[in-house]
């Protein structure tokens, strides 16, 4: 396997002796710089080159400026996906959002890791893990997303959390480690009406 398999598939790897993976960042933050250089008015030119730079996107989808990325090619959105401003995903592994996910701003998904062992650390080694997000997911503000990580449908994540493990569908987590505080039921949707 080359570099970029091996990072796609979760081994060590080395990301600065690659040329192909250097490269491949390179054209990636030169996009990013682009796009969160443009004029915010010009909407359908952000939007083309948010095509550029995401792997897989739909229909409906929006970015605020300024956005960052590792790769891009590794990050997949879903339909009518929303997020607000500062929002870094580092997708050397593949980072996937299901559909209506709505990311509040300040909010980062890390797929990469770095070994424990000091002397492959030091060499420059790391592997990643994805990140899978599920459909109609609520991220608040300021929320981290660490590597190996799955988000269920429907839940809801506080703001300032710290996403270390995997999170069920339908339920309100919050806090750093993030854990479940509560469920989604009927009661708790049926709190706020709208008049």
């Amino acid at each position: 396997m080359n570099e970029k398999e091996k990072m796609i598939n979760g081994y060590l790897y080395y990301p600065d002796k690659n040329e192909v993976l250097f490269n491949d960042r390179l054209k990636v933050k030169d996009l990013c710089f682009k796009y969160n250089n443009l004029l915010p008015s010009r909407t359908d030119e952000r939007k083309e080159l948010l095509k550029e730079i995401i792997g897989k996107t739909s229909d409906k989808y929006w970015i605020e400026q300024p956005f960052r990325c590792d790769y891009g090619y590794n990050t997949e959105i879903g339909y009518n996906f929303y997020a607000n401003h500062n929002l870094i995903i580092l997708d050397c592994a593949k980072v996937t959002f299901g559909d209506n996910v709505f990311i509040a701003p300040n909010c980062s998904f890390y797929t990469a890791c770095h070994p424990l062992d000091v002397e492959k650390r030091n060499e420059g080694l790391e592997y990643a893990l994805p990140i899978t997000v599920g459909n109609n997911v609520w991220i608040g503000g300021g929320v981290t997303v660490l590597a190996g990580v799955t988000i269920g449908d429907n839940s809801v994540i506080g703001a300032g959390s710290v996403v270390t493990k995997d999170i069920p569908a339908n339920v309100v987590a919050v806090g750093n480690p993030c854990k479940v505080i509560k469920e989604i039921t009927k009661d708790t949707k049926d709190k706020y009406k709208v008049l």
